[in-house]
């Protein structure tokens, strides 16, 4: 039997109203020690009126919510205590409810009571954390769609179809004497091996685009000095984030900013213009941004449309070839001639930018409508199981014994399987819910 725990699940801030979380077996008898009224016998997901006290002083005018097992996010009875919002009286109140019972809980802990009373599975409670982390409806929608089980529903049949053939393999091995069993052979379990990879990628290639729907594309602005890399990252963030002077070098390291287009996230990042530098600083910056630009998803380069191309600029170009890279041309209202692509970012003139990069991934789109994997963890997983099944194959192709081959098929299957917290400890779960809320 778990403990009952219990944790301020509210920001600890000034407000309206702040909210004290109680879950497990003894919820009850510890609000019964505080509360003016006596809730053993009332019914489940109901409210009531009343006031803390400690040693029959009144505390606060509260309204306490009764949530009876097995009905509730834990599977465990939960009281949530609805306080005024001062951080005094807040935390005056869980002192009284640890000191009558209860536990503080750990980060993530009701959650993963959630997942361990079998309430949800590990990706559903993952969702949750992105819901409550999400910077755009792309992140959100996918959290959304992760918590009603997308994830389940995608890699279900993969996981069906391994069990359904390492428990062939294991009958045809304990009870070779029976003939009204299928017989497995090495040639048709070559078969249903490459159909399972085949159709793995496919869900592979997918979590590419959810993964840029979720997570946004990684955006490098690069281009020499003074081209107008500052001013176009303020222009895409309309603030005045990065230093825009005339004067070469002004940017030393790398500037963030997150922006959001109309169906993409961008995640920019303003590069020091690379070019030969004496400046000890100056030429750090410069690293930096050549390592921004390898770990990049997408980089827009930067050119000076009231110039002639430079070295640099041709450097530049050839740097960034094997990249997905647009080539934007700036100061348009000054242009020495016309060019694909033109933009003015001093003037806020990108338009025409923002149109290539939403038609660049207009292909990944689809994940806002479909269900995908999306998550790191997820698909670290699934890359595993992948390299398992790729090992059987070979062990197919070379006429290796079914009994050793079904030790890749168990491997693939335990990989899946982990993805929904069906391991063997509890040290996955403990690592994934340490970055949760205290009362989440």
């Amino acid at each position: 039997m778990l403990d009952t725990i219990a944790a301020i699940a509210t920001p600890l801030a000034q407000g309206a109203i702040s909210i004290i979380r109680i879950s497990g077996d003894d919820a009850l008898a510890v609000i019964n020690k505080i509360f003016s009224k006596d809730l053993s016998n009332v019914a489940s997901h109901t409210l009531h009126y009343g006031y803390i006290k400690e040693d029959n002083q009144l505390i606060d005018e509260v309204i306490v919510s009764v949530f009876l097992a097995p009905k509730t996010f834990t599977r465990e009875n939960i009281i949530e205590i609805n306080t005024h919002g001062g951080v005094f009286i807040t935390k005056k109140i869980l002192s009284l409810v640890l000191a009558n019972g209860a536990r503080l809980a750990l980060p993530g802990e009701f959650t993963k009571r959630a997942v361990i009373n079998g309430r949800i599975d590990l990706t559903q409670a993952e969702s949750i954390d992105d819901i409550i982390s999400a910077r755009s409806d792309n992140e959100m929608a996918i959290a959304m769609r992760s918590l009603r089980g997308s994830v389940k529903k995608i890699l279900d049949p993969f996981i069906d179809s391994l069990l359904n053939m390492i428990a062939t393999i294991e009958v045809n091995i304990d009870y070779p004497e029976y003939d009204d069993i299928e017989q497995v052979t090495v040639a048709n379990l070559q078969v249903n091996i490459e159909k399972w990879l085949k159709n793995i990628d496919l869900i592979l290639n997918h979590a590419k685009s959810g993964k840029i729907m979720r997570e946004g594309i990684k955006t490098a602005i690069i281009g020499r000095p003074n081209v107008g890399k500052s001013s176009l990252l303020n222009a895409f963030l309309e603030e005045d984030k990065a230093i825009v002077s005339d004067i070469a070098g002004t940017t030393r390291d790398i500037v963030e900013g997150f922006v959001r287009l109309p169906t993409v996230t961008l995640q920019l990042l303003d590069t020091a213009g690379i070019r030969d530098s004496e400046d000890v600083i100056e030429q750090i910056g410069i690293d930096k941004s050549k390592k921004t630009i390898e770990e990049s998803d997408l980089v827009l380069l930067v050119l000076d449309a009231s110039k002639p191309l430079t070295e640099y600029d041709n450097q530049l170009l050839e740097l960034t070839k094997n990249k997905n890279t647009i080539v934007v041309y700036n100061k348009k209202d000054i242009a020495l001639q016309q060019y694909d692509l033109m933009i003015s970012a001093q003037q806020n003139d990108i338009g025409d930018l923002i149109n290539k990069i939403e038609a660049y991934y207009a292909q990944h789109t689809f994940a806002l409508r479909e269900d995908v994997i999306a998550n790191e963890r997820h698909i670290s997983q699934i890359l595993k199981a992948k390299y398992a099944m790729q090992q059987a194959l070979y062990a197919c192709q070379n006429q290796f014994e079914v009994d050793l081959i079904v030790i890749d098929l168990e491997n693939a299957y335990t990989y899946l399987k982990e993805i929904f917290g069906i391991v063997e400890s509890d040290d996955l779960l403990d690592t994934l819910f340490s970055k949760f809320c205290l009362g989440k």
